[in-house]
């Protein structure tokens, strides 16, 4: 299975709108990330909309909005046939890396509060809880923000001379 990782383009907007409706957005009123909203964040200087293929078909995609230290993770889906395969992990490495490359720190997101398949998935990507937001969908749900410092250790290098 050849699996295509690629940024989004305004024709893939309305598939990607529809996803988020039907695999987020379920059970809210209206539709937040409508295809205009999405072609939106798709010409955005500062947003990638990362979508996946198999076979020509999208089977996942993410939105990221970057700030000067700080990214934002505004969603994530994968199809459930592609589901536990490894895709959402790959979308992940592949926006962190993005965002490392842009001088990012911190990566935020949010999440609903009782998505506990999310949030099982984000603990062993290394996110942490920081705080519960009542109220954030549509004023009827809560939400649990996560985050993680994504800057890569660099070695001790007064320790490194040290030893010579």
């Amino acid at each position: 299975m050849s699996t295509i990782f690629r940024l989004a383009t305004p024709a893939d907007a309305y598939e990607i709108a529809v996803m988020s409706r039907y695999l987020i957005e379920i059970g809210l009123r209206g539709w937040s990330w409508h295809p205009e909203r999405v072609v939106k964040a798709i010409r955005a200087r500062n947003t990638n909309v990362l979508v996946v293929e198999v076979k020509a078909n999208m089977i996942g995609f993410a939105i990221m909005e970057f700030g000067d230290t700080r990214a934002h993770l505004s969603l994530l889906a994968v199809k459930p046939t592609h589901q536990r395969c490894g895709i959402g992990r790959q979308m992940m490495a592949w926006l962190e890396e993005a965002a490392l490359t842009a001088g990012i720190a911190t990566i935020e997101l949010e999440l609903r509060a009782n998505n506990f398949g999310a949030r099982s998935f984000y603990h062993a990507l290394g996110y942490r809880e920081k705080t519960y937001i009542a109220g954030y969908y549509q004023g009827a749900e809560t939400a649990l923000r996560m985050a993680r410092d994504i800057r890569r250790q660099i070695p001790d290098r007064k320790r490194q001379f040290e030893s010579k």
